[in-house]
């Protein structure tokens, strides 16, 4: 869990700013977005393999271009 230990003389914009930096940099919030409802396993399991052709396809349309 991110915490943030506000300084003598520091800003509280200032440690608001850190602690937003450590909550991303822990991924919390996309954890939290993917969580908040519950998805079958089948539908989970097709949303990850259109997220890999979707993937696949974003590579081999880099590649044509610098054919």
């Amino acid at each position: 869990m991110p915490g943030v230990i506000v300084r003598e003389d520091e800003p509280f914009e200032q440690a608001l700013k850190r602690f937003k930096k450590q909550v991303e940099r822990d991924k919390i919030l996309s954890e939290v977005k993917k969580r908040e409802f519950y998805e079958k396993p089948g539908v989970r399991r097709r949303k990850k393999l259109m997220a890999a052709r979707k993937r696949l396809l974003k590579k081999l349309k880099k590649m044509r271009q610098y054919e």
